[in-house]
């Protein structure tokens, strides 16, 4: 054969595909700089070399969640890129640190695969099972973190139950029920006439402007896309356009006008979108923290009978949310006691007793943007008192009742989280809180804010929730010792899997902790008592969760110094998880000695005595490892015992 032998066809064919992929990023890279330059996209990817992060960075090397959560609470542009051109999104992928990545994807991160960045991350992907998440996130197949607002907004257009509107627009032949507080939100025009005349009731359209022209505008002002409708002839469109831009100037919303002038291309065309819906958005927070979070307002309990707020108040609220002050507040006067008047409450998480409640708080809010809860949706929609009340713009105030006040029973730092959340679709709260917000969500079928608490209390609850990395500033010394055992219960009673396996978790890796704990029992019990005509060979969930993440605790030193046939036969009495569930997260250890809990470091001798948990000397550390883990097993087994359950 010749010296040159000639290559096989396969191996030709990969080659092609990998240049003309090459070819294909630099191609895309090449004319998304040119575009970003001349001003036709913005820089979705900027620079940043703030300290801030950089921390985010090192996070998604290490797959550190609670260090990325704390970053992203920050602020942190999550779609930024550091000096060598990696997102946090790339490098968490590129790591393998599967949790991470989905935490990114839930917070915001993009991954598009007509960019550039969006096709490195595919690219770079440590396994098909992130690349297949990193393709579920994907523009095309998913929706915009924003949508559910936008879509919720825009539905107050046609929707005819409840009523929700308090103001009539009318044109030359037509007639619009809107609501004040989204016009004045969105357009400066719309903003100053009614701070000035809250009590309007209707706006009569010039009439010269054909009601297509309006509608356009209005699609704009509820975060649809603002689009002419087909007209019967092309004087009739350009009369709509002409109209268009009057509007568009007259209620200071010249993006209208632009939009329909400038299209632009698909990608240029969703940018816009995203900005024009993201920019909404900003507008609606500064008008809800100004007209809403600003205007609450407390009272005696005993007084509550004694508010009367009209329709023409100037937040425009058609009704008052009633939540209770803080406990904290409650300790200055032990002496006073709450109203005899008993109230119908909605009842919300763990709450201080009720004779010691004597101050109440109020939110002045608005019904169309209650909906977004499903209890306050059937509420507004029942014939009970709730949903009688007429929303109708026509209502004399003279002659309407006061606004309703619906008693929530959660504190107001926790209302106030709910009312941002639904308005906003932000929902940036502390760990102290988050358990009240879960329950909070819960009760009122709000399931993204659910999912949004049980993500901050899993991740900033534990250090690093997806892996046994703890620094310093993450200690567990950060919660007090019985937080956990209601974090599981939360788990429980609101039906969120994440937080009972963060709290399997959580316990396995300090169990010599909460072996010994009667509220530890009560647990297994309560565990135990979850299955329903328990049969002798049922298992305990909680248990058999903790004796899987006691295995994953001892897993790298265990294999590191051969002991992993031990290791295998114990796994046998543990439950059983995916193969492929943690992959890529274990790779490093507590700082100081690699895998060993500190509370185990605990046990080594002022001499440099190497001990067990029960006292014992060990010859070094592994061998330590493999006493503590039998004595962990041992007394879990022996728990078992002392309750009588079979698992």
């Amino acid at each position: 054969m010749s010296s040159h032998e000639e290559e096989s066809p396969s191996a030709t064919a990969a080659e092609k595909r990998t240049t003309t992929l090459k070819h294909n990023i630099e191609k895309a890279l090449a004319q998304e700089k040119q575009d970003i330059q001349a001003g036709r996209l913005k820089d979705e990817n900027p620079l940043d070399k703030s300290h801030d992060f950089y921390l985010m960075c090192d996070a998604a090397r290490r797959g550190d969640l609670r260090l990325a959560q704390e970053q992203i609470t920050k602020g942190v542009n999550i779609n930024a890129r550091d000096e060598y051109d990696y997102t946090p999104l790339i490098l968490a992928s590129l790591c393998g640190h599967f949790e991470l990545v989905q935490m990114l994807l839930e917070q915001g991160a993009k991954c598009e695969r007509d960019t550039f960045q969006g096709e490195r991350c595919l690219y770079n992907a440590l396994n098909d099972r992130i690349r297949n998440l990193l393709l579920s996130y994907d523009y095309s197949k998913s929706t915009d973190p924003l949508q559910p607002l936008a879509g919720h907004i825009t539905s107050l257009l046609t929707r005819d139950s409840p009523q929700t509107a308090d103001i009539t627009l009318h044109t030359s032949d037509a007639s619009f029920q809107l609501h004040k507080f989204v016009l004045s939100a969105r357009s400066p025009y719309f903003r100053n006439k009614l701070r000035e005349k809250p009590e309007t009731k209707s706006w009569k359209l010039a009439p010269k402007i054909p009601t297509g022209s309006f509608e356009t505008c209005l699609r704009y002002l509820y975060f649809d896309e603002p689009e002419i409708s087909p007209q019967e002839s092309e004087e009739a469109e350009k009369a709509v356009l002409e109209g268009v831009g009057t509007l568009s100037r007259q209620l200071e919303v010249p993006q209208v006008f632009e939009t329909i002038l400038n299209p632009g291309d698909r990608r240029q065309a969703r940018q816009r979108r995203q900005d024009d819906v993201e920019k909404g958005r900003d507008q609606m927070e500064t008008w809800f923290r100004e007209n809403v979070l600003q205007k609450q307002f407390e009272v005696d309990a005993d007084k509550t009978n004694e508010v009367h707020w009209k329709r023409d108040n100037s937040s425009f609220a058609d009704v008052l949310l009633l939540a209770d002050i803080n406990p904290e507040d409650e300790d200055a006067d032990d002496d006073t006691t709450s109203s005899d008047h008993p109230t119908t409450t909605i009842p919300i998480g763990p709450s201080a007793p009720s004779h010691r409640r004597h101050r109440k708080t109020l939110f002045p809010a608005h019904r169309a943007m209650l909906l977004r809860s499903e209890l306050f949706a059937t509420m507004f929609t029942s014939p009970f008192r709730e949903g009688q009340i007429s929303s109708s713009p026509d209502t004399s105030d003279s002659t309407s009742p006061p606004l309703q006040i619906i008693p929530v029973d959660c504190s107001p730092a926790v209302l106030a989280v709910v009312l941002t959340f639904l308005y906003t679709e932000n929902a940036s709260f502390p760990l102290p809180i988050a358990l009240d917000v879960l329950h909070a969500a819960d009760m009122l079928f709000v399931e993204k804010l659910k999912q949004r608490a049980a993500l901050l209390i899993s991740t900033l609850g534990n250090g690093a929730a997806g892996s046994i990395v703890e620094s310093p500033a993450q200690s567990a010394a950060d919660q007090p010792h019985d937080w956990i055992y209601d974090v599981v219960r939360s788990g429980w009673d609101c039906r969120v899997h994440r937080l009972e396996e963060f709290g399997a978790r959580y316990i396995a890796y300090r169990l010599e902790s909460y072996v010994d704990d009667e509220e530890f029992k009560e647990l297994v019990r309560e565990s135990a008592a979850r299955i329903k005509a328990r049969q002798e060979t049922d298992t305990v969930e909680i248990v058999d969760d903790i004796r899987y993440y006691l295995s994953e605790r001892f897993r790298l030193r265990f294999e590191d110094s051969g002991l992993g046939e031990m290791m295998d036969e114990e796994e046998g009495s543990g439950s059983e998880k995916e193969e492929g569930e943690g992959e890529g997260e274990d790779d490093e250890g507590y700082a100081g000695s690699p895998g060993l809990a500190p509370d185990l470091e605990a046990h080594a001798g002022a001499e440099g005595v190497i001990r067990t948990l029960d006292g014992e000397v060990a010859g070094d550390e592994f061998a330590q490892d493999a006493l503590n883990y039998q004595i962990l097993l041992g007394k879990i087994d022996g728990l078992l015992d002392e309750l009588t359950l079979d698992a």
